[in-house]
């Protein structure tokens, strides 16, 4: 298993991590967080990942993975040499 962790860098509190795995090229990672005080289960998907680029997804459910809404994409490209 990978762990995933990030600060916020209002309070430099380092925030508990999403847990998961890579399968068959894509990384799955879920843990709790808390979205305008509420608690939330945040997913992020690592997909579309080649040796330059990968995909990166954000989604929170706030019904115990029932249902998600993403809300924060990011493609990452890497610049030639």
């Amino acid at each position: 298993l990978w762990s995933i962790y990030w600060v916020d860098n209002r309070s430099a509190e380092l925030q508990p991590p999403v847990v998961g795995s890579f399968s068959d090229g894509v990384g799955l990672f879920t843990g709790a967080d808390v979205c305008n005080g509420q608690p939330v289960i945040a997913r992020f998907i690592w997909s579309e990942i080649t040796d330059n680029s990968a995909r990166w997804e954000q989604a929170f459910s706030p019904d115990a993975g029932q249902t998600w809404e993403t809300n924060w994409i990011m493609t990452f490209q890497r610049r030639p040499a």
